[in-house]
Parts: structure tokens; C-alpha cells; sequence
């Protein structure tokens, strides 16, 4: 199928077409003629990596009124990071369309910062949902006319804590109004969520695991002792001469020891985790963005809404607790139709998690000696 064939406006195909964008994924191709031809409530199950952005961000931008100088649409996201790699996309969307305003907000910058962007006409609003509520209270914000909300990475919002403002903010968003609501599961929390605020006729579409595991990354493991692990990895790193690649451990004191354990050991290192401060987090990612840095070692939460492209590699040091989590780790190589490796450090107690990563996400791991 081809955008056109899926109903997307010409001036939308010819900023998708800039941005390398030509050929429609599993999740776009499913979601786009819904979204774009009908007002529905929608759930759309897909990991990250799957193009779920422009699945949602082509129907909304065709359905915003450029004329009305209001708020006509609200997107959550967990991040940050999530929050503005949505606004900047739906940007270069619209390179070719009639002005569309999307305005980014979210802790960690002065809310007075954000008030005086805010009145300036704004059309989409991208926001944490904390956030977002502070601007509510202040009414620098009324979502009470928007005609759209979604949430992207939903469970990610439950995890870290949101659900009472989501529906605070669900609950706010008075009348007619679809929601639009992404994630990579379905936790019984969110499930409430749904049978409260979704109607129960949404559109539901799952884009399944085979389909969400991107076909050009190369899996691969090695067994060793918990004590080798770091020699293991520097000898690896050496192979991966000036490439650029992320080190994923599963808890924040591990990352913060393997960041001083790499940077004792002479590598340009940025360290991303939980409990960092924003500003911390910004200087981080821009290091690594210029590739003054090429290492990242990084948590699962800290990692979401990390779009860097041109990764070569991603280790994870320590294997995820969750299946999802290991899709969202090697997803972060082999954007845009390059290839790339995820290499996964092992004790042999955990060959088994290895075994059933193969079987649930339909890859095969090659064992390196």
C-alpha cells in the first residue's frame, strides 16, 4: 500500500517523502484509513520503533481546522523526550500544509517559560500529564474544545506513576471527543482506564510481535561469569571502533557503576537514569546526539522517547525483566531500513530467558564464543 492508497493528502505524502518516509508500516497501514475517515475511539497495540508517531500524528494533523485559533487536540506521552520528538515530527509533517501550531510542555522546564508560549495560537498540545495539569489549574490551558486526545506509550504512564492525572485530565475533556490511545501492553490498570473513559466500541488493532521485532537487527548472545561481564563488553566495544551504541542495565545502581567502571577505562560515556535532573538529562543527550559521546549506558524508563538515529549496537548488560522491554532496547538500532546488532551478556542460567525471547518474538539469537 501506498500513503495515497490510505487516504493521506498530498501535501502531508510530500513532507513524509522529505523526511524518508515513503513506504507505509504495519501499524500505518491498519490505522490510517480509520483514523483519517472516521471519528472513533481507537486502541492500537505496537511496540516502539513501529511508526506509531505518523500512524497517529497524519489522521490528526487532517483533521486539525488551521483557521480555529484553539486547542483542538491534546497528545500525552510518558517523557520529555517522547513529548518533543512527537511535536518536532508533526513539524516536519506539515512542512507543505496550511500552519498547524504545536506546542511541547513538560516538568523540568520553568512553567513561566511555557505560559507565555502557550499564548501564542496553538492547535496540538504534546504534554507529561503532570504538567499539563499545573498549566489546567493556572488555566493557561482549556481543553474543555478539543476534539482529540491520545496517548501515546500509555502503560509507560502507569508505570511511572500518572494514573490519577490521566483521569483527571479524561474527565476533563467534556462532549465529543475521541481518544486515540497507543501502547506496546495492555496492564489491568490501563484496562480500567479503557472501560471508563474509551468507548466500547473502539476500533482495536494489535500490530503482533513477529511484525514489531524490526527484520534487520542481528541478535546475538554471549555465556560468561557475572565477574567477566566487563571485560566481555570492553572487547566487544573495542570491535565496534567509533560506532555509536547503547548499554542497557536493568537498575539505576548498575548503570551508575558501569558508567564510572567504562569512563575508568578511558570511554567517552553519558550515563542516563531515573533519578537525573532534566537539565542533567539535556546535556546528556546532546553529547551523545553530536556524537561527542558515542556510549550511552542507560535504564529501561530513562531510555523511553530516545530517538538518535545511526546506532550501530545495543548491549543489554543486564537482560530486562519484561519481553516488551527487550523489543524497546534493540529497537533503538536499525532505524530507517539500516541494520544493526543487539548483544545480550549472559550467565547460563539465563540461556532459558534467551530461548523464550526467540520463541515469543519469533528471532533467532546466534551465540557468540
Amino acid at each position: 500500500m501506498t500513503f495515497a492508497e490510505l487516504g493521506v493528502p498530498k501535501d502531508l505524502i510530500k513532507g513524509l517523502k522529505e523526511m524518508g518516509i515513503t513506504v507505509p508500516t504495519k501499524i500505518q497501514e491498519q490505522t490510517l484509513p480509520v483514523l483519517i475517515n472516521s471519528q472513533v475511539d481507537f486502541i492500537g497495540k505496537a511496540q516502539t520503533g513501529t511508526g506509531k508517531t505518523a500512524a497517529f500524528g497524519i489522521p490528526l494533523l487532517t483533521s486539525i481546522n488551521a483557521e480555529k485559533k484553539e486547542v483542538q487536540a491534546l497528545i500525552l506521552a510518558p517523557t520529555r523526550e517522547l513529548g518533543q520528538q512527537i511535536a518536532k515530527q508533526l513539524f516536519k509533517f506539515t512542512k507543505y500544509t496550511d500552519k498547524i501550531f504545536t506546542e511541547s510542555v513538560y516538568g523540568g522546564e520553568k512553567i513561566e517559560i511555557q505560559l507565555s508560549r502557550l499564548k501564542r495560537p496553538t492547535h496540538i498540545i504534546v504534554a507529561t500529564p503532570g504538567r499539563l495539569i499545573d498549566l489546567i489549574e493556572r488555566k493557561a490551558v482549556d481543553i474543555s474544545k478539543i476534539k482529540t486526545i491520545i496517548m501515546d506509550e500509555a502503560d509507560e504512564m502507569l508505570s511511572m506513576g500518572f494514573k490519577k492525572d490521566l483521569t483527571t485530565i479524561l474527565s476533563k475533556t467534556k462532549g465529543r471527543r475521541n481518544v486515540w490511545l497507543f501502547s506496546a501492553t495492555i496492564p489491568s490498570a490501563l484496562n480500567e482506564i479503557i472501560n471508563s473513559y474509551v468507548d466500547k466500541n473502539a476500533v482495536r488493532v494489535s500490530v503482533d510481535k513477529n511484525d514489531a521485532v524490526n527484520k534487520g537487527i542481528e541478535h546475538h548472545f554471549v555465556i560468561g561469569e557475572e565477574a567477566n561481564k566487563l571485560d566481555t563488553l570492553t572487547y566487544f566495544l573495542k570491535s565496534q571502533k567509533n560506532q555509536r551504541g547503547i548499554i542497557f542495565t536493568k537498575t539505576k545502581a548498575a548503570a551508575r557503576k558501569l558508567s564510572k567502571q567504562l569512563t575508568a577505562k578511558n570511554y567517552e560515556v553519558g550515563l542516563l537514569e531515573g533519578d537525573m535532573t532534566q537539565k542533567d538529562r539535556d546535556k546528556v543527550m546532546r553529547a551523545f546526539k553530536k556524537g561527542t559521546q558515542e556510549l550511552l549506558v542507560s535504564t529501561d524508563v530513562a531510555a523511553r522517547g530516545i530517538d538518535v538515529a545511526n546506532l550501530a549496537f545495543v548491549v543489554h548488560y543486564q537482560l530486562p525483566d519484561q519481553m516488551e522491554y527487550y523489543t524497546h532496547r534493540s529497537g533503538r538500532t536499525a532505524r530507517a531500513g539500516k541494520t544493526g546488532l543487539s548483544l545480550a551478556l549472559i550467565v547460563k542460567q539465563e540461556l532459558k530467558v534467551i530461548r523464550d525471547l526467540e520463541k515469543q518474538l519469533g528471532i533467532k539469537f546466534t551465540q557468540i564464543r
